[in-house]
């Protein structure tokens, strides 16, 4: 099951489950509504059998997605008691966890590969969305900008965790502290994303890496992905172990099984995602 607003449309086809932020004319800049409707279809998605892959994207071919809309209104706040300042120590970061890093976890934690077609502009927490998807295919016009130091900032959305386990100290400091524009083509240089395509076979590719993965071995994809997410962060006997328990989760699957019994009987894999 997917949930959509006018602002955030989500729909399952061929058991992709497709997300796009529909805010175009705002730069598809997210509000806290979007925000959080992005992270409940990516929770719900892990436990739908009907979703075996996950596709992210904006509507439009100018922006993928420029952060939060700064523009957006706030929540009302709950009263304080006399005395209490309008801003106090710590709820500037308990924003940014229950926000932006939430959203970057829902990515990264979703048991689907999430797929981002990166189909314009990613700054700010869209930047942080593309470090955290699985694979990230983009327009050839795209651009990729860590776009805080402009702003007198420092990355969120996990972005100083992500960025240099994905290009490497330096080049991660680079991005950081000048805050230029990326090309897609030096994106793809640099490993940020995995294929560069012309704008209008951006749909085609990824629709067909998707399928792809919705025709695999679910589970099998799910634990590879938590083994990766995990591999930079753990020493070489607990990823050994961790990996060969696994495995062994694996084998149970039905999907397993099957895999084995094509090739014994040498017929075509038929998986079904479980």
């Amino acid at each position: 099951m997917s949930t959509s607003s006018e602002e955030l449309l989500a729909e399952i086809r061929d058991s992709i489950l497709w997300i796009t932020i529909n805010r175009p004319d705002a730069g598809n800049a997210i509000t806290p509504a979007v925000r959080d409707l992005i992270i409940k279809n990516l929770d719900d998605a892990s436990t739908d059998f009907a979703v075996r892959a996950v596709v992210l994207t904006g509507a439009g071919e100018k922006h993928f997605c420029t952060g939060a809309d700064l523009r957006a209104g706030r929540a009302t706040p709950a009263p304080r008691p006399e005395g209490v300042p309008d801003r106090t120590t710590g709820e500037a970061a308990h924003t940014i966890r229950t926000g932006i890093q939430r959203l970057t976890s829902a990515i990264l934690d979703c048991d689907k590969p999430v797929i981002t077609a990166l189909n314009g502009t990613a700054a700010g927490g869209g930047a942080a969305m593309v470090l955290a998807s699985d694979l990230v295919i983009a327009a050839e016009h795209a651009r990729i900008i860590q776009v805080f130091v402009r702003r007198g900032l420092i990355p969120d959305g996990g972005g100083t965790y992500l960025l240099p386990r994905l290009v490497g100290l330096q080049r991660a400091k680079e991005l950081v502290f000048l805050g230029d524009d990326l090309s897609a083509s030096e994106a793809e240089r640099i490993g940020l994303v995995n294929r560069v395509v012309p704008s209008d076979q951006l749909v085609a590719t990824v629709t067909e890496w998707a399928t792809r993965l919705a025709q695999g071995p679910t589970r099998t994809i799910g634990f590879a992905k938590k083994l990766l997410n995990r591999s930079l962060d753990s020493d070489r006997a607990t990823m050994f172990e961790e990996e060969a328990l696994y495995v062994e989760l694996v084998t149970g699957t039905e999907d397993s099984k099957e895999g084995i019994s094509s090739f014994v009987e040498r017929r075509p894999t038929e998986f079904k995602g479980w």
